[in-house]
């Protein structure tokens, strides 16, 4: 299967690429290809860093080729900032707007005794009838790094504990956004990254 990673250039790609291509699959990166990115099988969105940094999807054209890919039902997968992005926006940086597929905001971990941001290894608490995360008992493990999250709504796949509920893992059709690291997040990662590999365009199994 065809992969179309999408590089902002607001982290390194080297990670997600490795266990794409890890589990067979054919990888190819773009920064403003518009006609790679219209024809794709598959999108990725990875993303570490802030928010901000997505106005080169807008700057780039990327936005507008990325919503008429999903209008087609190309599957996408947004991970961390990716799945943020997939929200109308962030209090990081609020005059950047996401692409709004998901009309809520992402905001920062309420204050609290434990340290922003959220680094290390957590649990999932899985959705019953989830695809992506299809084979993932609950309490699985995967590893977060990020100061901002999405919150809880009726789109989870799954929620996660840090502090208050978020939004770990968000499925609506063919889009799909994990706050965590599948590339960093081992067997289970690898898992989840396979489950999305094997969707169709409708999003299916």
């Amino acid at each position: 299967m065809r992969v179309t990673v999408i590089d902002y250039k607001a982290g390194n790609l080297t990670s997600v690429l490795k266990a794409l291509r890890h589990l067979g699959a054919d990888v190819e990166v773009t920064d403003r290809d518009l006609a790679l990115v219209a024809g794709a099988e598959r999108l990725v969105l990875p993303g570490v860093g802030h928010f901000a940094a997505t106005e080169r999807l807008d700057a780039t054209g990327l936005t507008s080729a990325i919503r008429k890919a999903i209008a087609r039902g190309v599957p996408f997968l947004g991970i961390c900032v990716g799945m943020q992005w997939l929200y109308a926006g962030s209090s990081e940086a609020p005059s950047q707007s996401g692409l709004a597929h998901f009309p809520e905001q992402c905001a920062r971990f309420a204050e609290s005794q434990e340290k922003v941001p959220h680094v290390g290894w957590n649990s999932l608490e899985v959705r019953p009838g989830s695809r992506l995360l299809a084979g993932v008992e609950a309490g699985e493990f995967v590893y977060f790094t990020h100061s901002y999250k999405a919150p809880v709504t009726a789109d989870i796949a799954s929620t996660t504990f840090y502090i208050e509920p978020f939004a770990s893992a968000v499925e609506r059709g063919n889009v799909i956004g994990v706050q965590f690291h599948p590339e960093k997040s081992g067997a289970t990662g690898l898992k989840i990254l396979r489950n999305f590999l094997l969707w169709d365009e409708k999003g299916t199994q």
